[in-house]
């Protein structure tokens, strides 16, 4: 199965808006608003990731405004209520990903740790950019022709050489049509064309097995 040619690198916005652990509550939200993002990374020294700053962490301040915690999981919610500055309103560890990491890992991050802003981080920890949601979409807007050409060149040349299959592209929606030598091969096929980044779907229309005994 090819693999995935396309990293967080490719799709990252390399200039991040980021943050100093003195940054003020106030602060924070008007970089927020200005600049339409829903978390920022907090930087130290030279530009190391601390921790992030993000919606979450910002709006205990309104929701405990007038009352108190009920429940033990509103506890850590509700300590953020009274922060004035990053460094008291941040979450940390920072939740961050390689450069070099495949798209698909960057995904599984966001949606594991329930997070829309992942801080793009060197081997040091040093921040070199921000991938979203959004940014991880990209890939879905490659023309069908080059899904085409990468299929062909990249899936089906190199598992079924000498085989010419009528397969299609339309709206990132692949069709593959013909025969197989062996069915074992039809899933096998449909994960590797599926592995191509920006195959919105995979439809096997397959029939028939070349060259076996009636």
């Amino acid at each position: 199965m090819p693999a995935s040619r396309y990293t967080v690198s490719d799709v990252m916005t390399h200039t991040a808006i980021a943050i100093g652990r003195e940054a003020s509550y106030k602060e924070i939200v008007e970089l927020m608003h200005q600049w339409k993002v829903s978390a920022v990374p907090v930087l130290e020294g030279e530009g190391r990731v601390v921790g992030v700053v993000s919606e979450a962490d910002l709006l205990p301040k309104e929701e405990f405004r007038r009352t108190e915690p009920v429940f033990p999981d509103q506890l850590e919610e509700a300590s953020k209520a009274g922060g004035v500055l990053a460094e008291e309103l941040m979450s940390a560890p920072a939740v961050t990903v390689h450069p070099d990491a495949p798209l698909a890992e960057a995904a599984r991050i966001m949606a594991r740790k329930h997070v829309k802003r992942l801080p793009v981080v060197n081997g040091v920890g040093m921040l070199e950019g921000v991938v979203s949601r959004s940014d991880l979409l990209k890939v879905f807007l490659r023309p069908d022709e080059e899904l085409e050409e990468e299929i062909r060149r990249a899936v089906l040349t190199e598992l079924t050489p000498g085989v010419t299959w009528d397969f299609e592209v339309q709206e990132g929606v692949v069709t593959l049509r013909g025969p197989v030598r062996d069915r074992a091969l039809v899933p096998l096929l449909a994960r590797a064309i599926r592995a191509v980044e920006g195959v919105v779907d995979v439809r096997m229309e397959v029939a028939g097995t070349l060259g076996a005994a009636a």
